[in-house]
């Protein structure tokens, strides 16, 4: 069991500006104002807490409306009380939290959760804590992950501000502290390091000495949390405009190692042009040009969760494929091919969705397939091929393969973008003869098995993909053509 949680430290009191703030925010949004006099007359407290407070905050140093749309409120009311409080008010009220206290609601259009004070111990071994009501705010906030999540705005009449742990001054500074010990904190729940990670990215907060070194010497126990916490909260580090000051964090305190042990073996491992410290860095640099690319396209989805993890794990095949040549040079051959599949592996353990998995796996492999265009030997079939394969994921390629060039000669970088720029246009020239989205057999499985007076079977099978590779090698034939080809194929086949 984890120790009862200190007494919190005299903050600084919160300026009667702040405060003045906080109560036009909460004013702001009729749904708090009515909660709050509805657990009042009920004779119960309501606060607003944690990344509500914060984020608000936030909000109106940037000149924003504040409140944001999803509302998080802790009450001393035990949650069967809260269901009958929130009875004829919600639209729909859920429960699926409710073993942890927590109540959902749809109150016209806005979500609120809320929850009862907490005083949580954990036994440091499962993954859940032990759930035990609490009846003071101070001690539920003290049980929270980070100071600037463990301030609190009464919902009540008077709106006072409640910052035990003096998380207002760390907003305003960009530090991330915990309202325990961080050795005490994380050591109840260890997701809580990735969390700091996130938090890294998403609010531009840096943690102090005393979280790194926490994180530092606790990473493993990252073992006892699930796959799918672990990929929540990795991809939700990934899903920021500005992830790299955060996967650094993220490497250098060694919870990648137990998470994602692929990007921590890149940092010794020295990239063959020789133009980066390693291939740790230039995959972070690829993972920045990536999003400025994606962020930059309107007609792409974004944060593109696909992308982000092929350009950060695209070069994850070189450690095992490292080979020293001549002359002091590094090799590292068929790296794209070891690193598709440590992909499916890596990310099929962290429960990525299969299409996911498929995606990201693709593009690592397709990533260095345009290195030979520059040669000048491609023909129409070899940019068909390259179309095809990619399929749906061709946007997201040509994005990957931009990206991957992060030579510093500016010569160099010129030359590669502009001979990329030629493949997009012969794509786009052969796109205007024919659909190579959706290039196919210029015959079908009914014509082959008519031709050929074959039954269903896996020869048709056969037959298909030779008229499809055809299709790729010459473009699209006219049915007498295709027709010749197959019977001469057959007829080889049969001799």
């Amino acid at each position: 069991m984890s120790a009862t949680p200190p007494s919190p430290a005299d903050p600084d009191p919160v300026p009667p500006a702040v405060q003045e703030t906080v109560r036009k925010l909460v004013e702001f949004s009729p749904v708090l104002t009515e909660l709050g006099e509805r657990f009042a007359a009920a004779g119960h407290q309501a606060h607003l807490v944690g990344g509500s407070v914060r984020d608000a905050l936030l909000a109106a140093g940037a000149g924003g409306p504040g409140v944001p749309g999803d509302l998080d409120v802790t009450t001393d009311a035990r949650p069967e009380q809260v269901l009958e409080l929130l009875r004829g008010w919600a639209r729909s009220t859920w429960n699926t939290g409710i073993a942890f206290g927590t109540v959902g609601a749809d109150v016209r259009g806005t979500r609120v959760e809320i929850t009862t004070f907490r005083a949580d111990r954990y036994d440091r071994e499962s993954r859940n804590p032990e759930v035990a009501w609490g009846d003071s705010l101070v001690d539920d906030l003290a049980r929270r992950d980070f100071t600037v999540n463990a301030m609190a705005v009464s919902l009540g009449p008077d709106r006072t501000v409640t910052d035990p742990f003096g998380g207002l001054g760390d907003l305003l500074a960009r530090r991330l502290r915990t309202p325990a010990a961080a050795v005490e904190s994380f050591a109840d729940d260890p997701l809580r390091m990735l969390r700091a990670v996130r938090f890294v990215a998403q609010l531009g907060l840096a943690p102090d000495d005393a979280v790194v070194s926490a994180m530092t010497s606790l990473g493993g126990d990252l073992a006892r949390i699930t796959p799918e916490r672990v990929n929540a909260e990795l991809s939700k580090t990934l899903l920021q405009d500005s992830p790299r000051a955060a996967l650094e964090l993220f490497v250098s305190t060694g919870l990648a190692d137990v998470v994602l042990p692929e990007l921590s073996a890149l940092r010794m491992e020295i990239d063959e042009h020789h133009q980066h410290k390693d291939v740790y860095t230039h995959s972070l640099t690829v993972l920045d040009q990536a999003i400025a690319l994606e962020l930059a396209d309107p007609e792409h989805e974004s944060p593109d969760l696909v992308l982000r993890l092929a350009a950060l794990l695209h070069d994850i095949g070189k450690p095992a494929t490292r080979r020293h040549e001549p002359r002091g040079r590094v090799s590292f051959h068929h790296h794209e091919v070891v690193g598709a599949k440590l992909v499916r592996k890596r990310l099929t353990a962290l429960r990525y969705p299969k299409d996911v998995v498929e995606a990201v796996a693709r593009l690592t492999f397709l990533h260095l397939r345009f290195h030979g265009y520059g040669e000048g030997h491609w023909t129409d079939s070899a940019v068909r091929r390259y179309v095809t394969d990619a399929g749906n994921l061709l946007p997201r390629l040509h994005k990957l393969v931009r990206s991957d060039s992060t030579t510093r000669n500016k010569r160099r970088a010129a030359a590669l973008s502009a001979t990329y720029d030629a493949l997009e246009q012969r794509i786009a020239e052969l796109a205007e003869q024919e659909d190579l989205a959706r290039v196919r057999p210029d015959l079908d499985g009914n014509a082959i098995m008519e031709l050929l007076g074959l039954p269903p079977g896996p020869e048709v099978g056969a037959a298909w993909r030779f008229l499809k590779d055809l299709r790729l090698e010459r473009g699209p034939l006219d049915r007498d053509e295709a027709e010749a080809a197959l019977r001469e194929w057959w007829a080889g086949r049969a001799g």
